[in-house]
């Protein structure tokens, strides 16, 4: 499956298993944080942890998603940048919209902190 949902704590996890991020995956990664919203969850990791590279339409996908969760008071925590994706993230500044990780208990763990 290249799209892995699971649930930690109260966090819903996304991994992604695409090694390429375009236009033809991101229905799929709308969908799954559609899912997680519709279940209750507003607390998300996307793993991109398998993901070498995203395009524009991906990254849209996950900034709309950012937007609603953040309205229902939630967040959108990324894990597991590959150099290429990171890259990306510091071309379009997006790297100061999301908080990375290096693995998905961590940020899994973030949710807990007191900000």
């Amino acid at each position: 499956m290249n799209i892995e949902e699971k649930h930690i704590k109260n966090v819903f996890v996304i991994q992604i298993n695409y090694p390429r991020a375009t236009f033809n995956e991101a229905n799929s990664l709308k969908s799954s944080i559609e899912k997680g919203i519709e279940k209750g969850y507003v607390k998300i990791v996307l793993d991109l942890d398998n993901c070498e590279y995203v395009d524009s339409t991906f990254l849209n996908v996950m900034v709309n998603g950012l937007k609603r969760v953040t309205k229902l008071n939630g967040d959108i925590r990324i894990v597991g940048l590959q150099p290429t994706v990171m890259a990306m993230f510091e071309l379009t500044r997006i790297f100061r919209v999301f908080q990375t990780y290096s693995d998905v208990q961590k940020a899994v763990d973030s949710f807990e902190m007191k900000r």
